[in-house]
């Protein structure tokens, strides 16, 4: 078994997509928004997210899930984001663990985990 996909659900694509591609860094490549239906591509992998519009009168809510998104240079990528106006809830800081996180909210209030890990991801270390 190989996961390399998630779907998220939101209550308006057009505002995701511009912060997954345009904050982010995540590459579109299935668009359909009249569709309310997005697909974006790892900028660094294969692993893919869509972004599924909510039926009128749904709302997208926390939903006890929280997104990973591993960044190398992770201080280096937060500062971008700040520097784009993004507002962190923690800026990077190491954790007890061993990885480095920092977090950030979608529009839609998904809370986003960007972190380091490097080799420690896979050892069971973490």
């Amino acid at each position: 078994m190989n996961f390399n996909h998630v779907m998220v659900y939101v209550s308006d694509v057009s505002r995701a997509v511009d912060f997954y591609a345009g904050t982010l860094g995540f590459v579109v490549i299935d668009s359909r928004l009249e569709d309310g239906y997005a697909r974006l591509k790892s900028p660094a992998a294969d692993t893919t997210i869509a972004l599924h519009g909510l039926e009128e009168g749904n709302r997208a809510e926390a939903s006890g899930i929280r997104l990973y998104f591993e960044v190398e240079d992770l201080d280096a990528f937060c500062a971008t984001l700040t520097s784009r106006g993004v507002t962190l809830k923690q800026q990077p800081q190491d954790m007890p663990w061993g990885w480095r996180h920092a977090y950030v909210d979608d529009p839609d209030g998904h809370e986003i985990s960007l972190y380091w890990a490097g080799e420690r991801r896979l050892r069971g270390e973490g």
